[in-house]
């Protein structure tokens, strides 16, 4: 055969790495063997994968396209190797659970140790770092769940809604509008708004409430994990926004208050995104139903 597993693997490390040197080491071959191999795809194709210009290595047209091809089909055949050899041990499986949102995780606790209790043949893994870039995950086979309150709709993916939740604005129990029915955006200009290390443009206090009324907080902080965010809210250092049910949580061990953002409030919806393929797969479905139980909090985290 003319393309093997071996040459898709040398593209994507060459790419990663910069050089062959580093890319051989990572494959344990010689350099001199990766370089042969290469060249003999070379002249089989009747192009080049790559051009060298000074002491890197540039991808052509051609090794650009290889190189797409690579990253979408060697995730596939380690899962595909991962499941066979699961198989072979008489394992279930294993569900990777990608989070699109910062809270989530919180929340997944609640949902994962009843499941493991129930699927003693399934492992869960959690994978953070693919945090808002979760759609393309699940098409290249890296997860197997995308838990995300942002979904979006493209073919081959099935998003299902776990449960709802009220996004609020957390101040503290002094703070002036602690006693507040609900907030104005134009009440927010004068305060420091303390978000996780999100753009703008993806968290809901930007876009469904602040961005729309043409206002901007006084300043905007960032901070990356809930438990100094909400120290940091509790001493009047600023406000945040957060699911309901998450600030009525730490409520009981600090000083916030939840706050309806606007009259009507803000509703969002908790979502679990699975490749179309796979959502007749018994363990997957099963952690879809067991997150949609009332024993799930009422309410879900987002990542505004």
């Amino acid at each position: 055969m003319m393309l093997d597993r071996i040459h898709l693997a040398i593209v994507q490390e060459v790419d990663r790495l910069g050089s062959l040197t580093a890319a051989a080491s990572v494959l344990h071959v010689t350099q001199s063997a990766l370089s042969h191999s290469m060249k003999k795809l070379e002249q089989q194709l009747g192009t080049d994968v790559w051009l060298r210009e000074g002491r890197s290595l540039q991808l052509t047209q051609a090794g650009r396209y290889l190189l797409g091809v690579a990253n979408r089909v060697l995730p596939q055949m380690t899962l595909a190797e991962d499941r066979l050899r699961q198989f072979a041990r008489g394992e279930r499986g294993a569900l990777r659970i990608g989070m699109e949102c910062h809270p989530c995780y919180q929340w997944l606790l609640k949902v994962v140790s009843p499941y493991l209790a129930a699927w003693p043949d399934v492992d869960v893994d959690v994978k953070q770092k693919f945090q808002f870039g979760g759609i393309g995950a699940l098409f290249a086979y890296e997860i197997d769940l995308l838990v995300t309150p942002d979904p979006l709709f493209k073919p081959g993916l099935i998003f299902e809604p776990v449960f709802d939740y009220e996004q609020v604005l957390v101040v503290a129990g002094k703070h002036r509008l602690a006693s507040a029915s609900y907030v104005e955006p134009s009440q927010l200009t004068g305060e420091v708004l303390i978000t996780y290390p999100v753009t703008p443009d993806r968290l809901d206090i930007y876009n469904l409430f602040l961005t729309p009324a043409g206002v901007t907080p006084k300043r905007h902080k960032v901070i990356e994990t809930t438990d100094i965010m909400l120290q940091m809210v509790a001493s009047e250092r600023g406000v945040a926004a957060l699911p309901r049910w998450l600030v009525l949580e730490y409520a009981s061990k600090m000083d916030v208050v939840p706050v309806r953002l606007g009259k009507e409030g803000i509703a969002k919806q908790i979502f679990l995104g699975a490749r179309e393929s796979d959502v007749g797969i018994d363990y997957l479905k099963a952690f879809i139903e067991l997150a949609r139980e009332p024993a799930a909090p009422n309410g879900a985290q987002s990542i505004g």
